[in-house]
């Protein structure tokens, strides 16, 4: 047995294993780490799941042709969303979102939002005080007309609906 030289263990050796040993150890510690973040930052889980209920367009009233649109909107996924754009090809183009800020006790404006939030497990109830949807109204609407609409989110695409045509305040 001359010549050969037995495996001792020695300082440098086992810090040397520890040290391969470590790497796989950490790594599997910040993965960890990051899925534990991101599941209780709410992104785990399933998408949004978006149910449009059919809407209401008010009649214009008078000379005008600018009305506004509502639609509720819920969503039973684990995931917000965003209702991104309106489109319809009954309408006389223009439609933008709006959301009614008060600005006194009987004073409001209006300012155009580029997206409105739909959160998870929860929902986007449109009103005359918060959201809406703006549009010109096409030629002689009447109550009880149907108006497709198509709504356009961020996650889950573009969602087809109905809106009644109802007077205003009935």
């Amino acid at each position: 047995m001359t010549g050969q030289n037995p495996w001792r263990p020695t300082r440098r050796r086992l810090g040397d294993t520890l040290n391969v040993a470590l790497v796989p150890v950490v790594a599997c510690g910040l993965a960890l780490g990051g899925l534990t973040t991101w599941v209780t930052a709410g992104q785990a889980g399933s998408p949004p799941r978006l149910t449009v209920s059919p809407g209401r367009v008010l009649l214009p009233y008078g000379d005008t042709t600018r009305t506004a649109a509502f639609f509720d909107i819920a969503n039973a996924g684990d995931a917000d969303d965003r209702l991104l754009r309106v489109t319809s090809a009954e309408t006389g183009g223009d439609i933008e979102l709006s959301r009614h800020l008060m600005t006194g006790e009987a004073a409001a404006t209006r300012e155009t939002v580029t997206a409105v939030p739909v959160p998870a497990r929860g929902g986007l109830s449109m009103s005359p005080q918060d959201v809406d949807v703006v549009v010109r109204s096409r030629a002689a609407w009447r109550a009880g007309d149907l108006v497709a609409f198509t709504l356009h989110f961020e996650h889950s695409g573009a969602i087809e609906t109905l809106a009644l045509v109802v007077r205003p305040g009935g």
